[in-house]
C-alpha cells in the first residue's frame, strides 16, 4: 500500500482540547531520560502513585517494558535506539493527543533522539526531564546488574561505557538524584508535573 492510499481520520476525531476538558487536565508527555540506574523508572512509578491518589490517571511507557513487547526486535545500536525512540514517541503522541498524561522512561542518550521525540510529539505536548546521576554512582547502584555485564563485555553498546550519552543544554527540568533522597526528587517532579497539567495554563 502506498502512502497516498492512507487516509488518517485525525481531523474528524474529537479535538484534544475537548478531551482535556473532560478529563480535567492537559494531555502531556513527560520524557524522563538519563543513564541506566539514574532513577528514571523509580521516579515515574512514584509519580504514577501520586497522581492516582489525586484522582488523575497516567500512563507509563518504560523502556524495558517496551523492549519486552513492541520493541523486542530492536538492539542497542544507534540506529536501533533511534527507532526505539521513534516508536515510543508515536505511541506517546497518540496517548497525549487523547488528553492523557504520559510518562516516558527511556535512556535516550543522544540529543538528536530527544529532538526527534519532540518533533514527533510536538513542542506544546513535550516536556524534557533530565534525571542526572554520574556514571560512577549508577555503576555502584547497578540495580539491574548491567554495568557488571558491560565491564565483562557481555552487554554491548552500553550507554556511558562504550556508547555515548550527551547531556542536555536546555532541559525543561533537571532532577539531580546523585545526592538527594527519593522523596526530594519526587517532590520536585510532582511540583513540575502538577503545574504543567493544570488546565488554567492551557495555551
Amino acid at each position: 500500500m502506498k502512502n497516498q492510499d492512507i487516509h488518517p481520520i485525525t481531523d474528524h476525531l474529537i479535538p484534544k482540547s475537548e478531551k482535556e476538558n473532560l478529563l480535567g487536565h492537559k494531555g502531556l508527555v513527560f520524557w524522563l531520560y538519563g543513564l541506566s540506574g539514574s532513577g528514571k523508572s523509580t521516579l515515574v512509578m512514584e509519580m504514577e502513585k501520586r497522581l492516582h491518589a489525586l484522582g488523575r490517571n497516567s500512563i507509563v511507557l518504560d523502556g524495558d517494558n517496551l523492549r519486552s513487547g513492541i520493541n523486542a526486535d530492536l538492539g542497542f545500536s544507534d540506529d536501533d535506539r533511534e527507532e526505539n525512540v521513534r516508536r515510543v514517541s508515536e505511541i506517546a503522541k497518540i496517548l497525549s493527543d487523547n488528553g492523557l498524561i504520559v510518562f516516558v522512561s527511556l535512556i535516550t542518550p543522544l540529543r538528536k533522539f530527544r529532538e526527534n521525540a519532540r518533533s514527533i510529539i510536538g513542542t506544546k505536548s513535550f516536556r524534557e526531564i533530565f534525571v542526572k546521576a554520574s556514571f560512577d554512582l549508577c555503576r555502584k547502584r547497578d540495580v539491574k546488574g548491567l554495568y557488571a555485564k558491560a565491564e565483562k563485555g557481555i552487554v554491548e553498546s552500553f550507554t556511558g561505557h562504550n556508547s555515548n550519552f550527551e547531556e542536555p543544554e536546555n532541559a525543561d527540568l533537571t532532577i539531580m538524584t546523585e545526592n538527594e533522597k527519593l522523596v526530594c526528587s519526587s517532590d520536585k517532579l510532582a511540583e513540575f508535573v502538577l503545574s504543567e497539567i493544570n488546565l488554567q495554563n492551557l495555551s
